[in-house]
C-alpha cells in the first residue's frame, strides 16, 4: 500500500521497484498514486492498482519517508496487518479484526448469489430471488445443503 495523497501526477512506483517488491515477497502494489513503467510491470506476476499511469519519477512530488506504518490510500486507513483483497473491479482494505467474520459473511453472499445465478440463468426473474427475500429462503438453504448446491460447501 503505497499513499501517495492521490497524486497520480507521478510514479509512486516503477518496474524496477515493483520487481523488488515481487522479489521480497509482495503479493501485491495498491497505490493512489501514479505509477511508471505500467506496460512492464502489468508482465510481472504481481496485481497492482494505480490512480493513472504517469512516466514522471517519484521524485516530482513523492518523497518515501517510512515503512510498514498506517496510511491513508485511496480514502481508506490501511493499518499493518490488515487483510487486502483486490479483483479487476477494486481493491477492499478489511481490518485484520474483523477479516474472518467478512471472510464468513463473503462465502455466505457468494453462495446466495450463486444459486440467483442459476435460478435467472434458467429464466425467473430477479424478483425473490436477488436479493434473497425469506419467501423463497428455504428453497435457496435446501440448495445449500444438498450435494452440488453451492458448490458443495452446504454454506
Amino acid at each position: 500500500m503505497i499513499d501517495a495523497r492521490g497524486e497520480a501526477g507521478a510514479g509512486t512506483i516503477g518496474d524496477i521497484l515493483a520487481a523488488r517488491a515481487l522479489a521480497r515477497g509482495a503479493t501485491g502494489i495498491v497505490t493512489d498514486g501514479g505509477l511508471r513503467d505500467s506496460g512492464t510491470i502489468a508482465a510481472l506476476e504481481i496485481p497492482t492498482y494505480y490512480k493513472a499511469a504517469h512516466p514522471s519519477v517519484l521524485g516530482r512530488l513523492h518523497f518515501p519517508l517510512e515503512t510498514n506504518v498506517p496510511v491513508a490510500c485511496g480514502g481508506a486507513l490501511v493499518i499493518p496487518g490488515d487483510v487486502i483483497v483486490g479483483d479487476v473491479d477494486g481493491v477492499l482494505v478489511i481490518p485484520a479484526a474483523l477479516a474472518e467474520q467478512v471472510a464468513h459473511d463473503a462465502l455466505a453472499q457468494e453462495s446466495r448469489e450463486t444459486w440467483a445465478l442459476e435460478r435467472v440463468q434458467a429464466g425467473e426473474s430477479v424478483r425473490g430471488v436477488y436479493p434473497l427475500t425469506e419467501a423463497r429462503r428455504a428453497e435457496f438453504e435446501a440448495w445449500a445443503t444438498t450435494p452440488g448446491g453451492a458448490g458443495g460447501n452446504g454454506a
